[in-house]
């Protein structure tokens, strides 16, 4: 029976990266819906998927991506927030 192993070649892993898929889906849907939720998932997917890249995964770039709009979703969180309690301080009821 013949072993898979060939010598000291390095082993690459090729094919998919579904965490970098589902990072950028994350964080896309997140720009619109939820990005309280979405946003640290996309980063968190996001960053998985990339070391996962690096590694020999593909889709580095939608990791990055993933990421980046991670970070975009977290910091727009933190914007609309901030925005909503400061308008909210000068509401006046009737």
């Amino acid at each position: 029976m013949a072993s898979p192993y060939t010598g000291n070649a390095p082993v690459t892993r090729t094919g998919g990266n579904g965490l970098a898929v589902a990072g950028l889906v994350c964080g896309i849907i997140g720009v619109f819906l939820f990005d309280f939720i979405l946003g640290p998932l996309a980063l968190i997917f996001g960053g998985v998927g990339l070391r996962n890249a690096n590694h020999g995964a593909g889709h580095r770039g939608m990791a990055l991506a993933a990421v980046i709009l991670g970070i975009v979703d977290i910091v727009l969180f933190v914007v609309i927030i901030a925005a909503a309690s400061h308008h909210s301080a000068s509401w006046h009821f009737g």
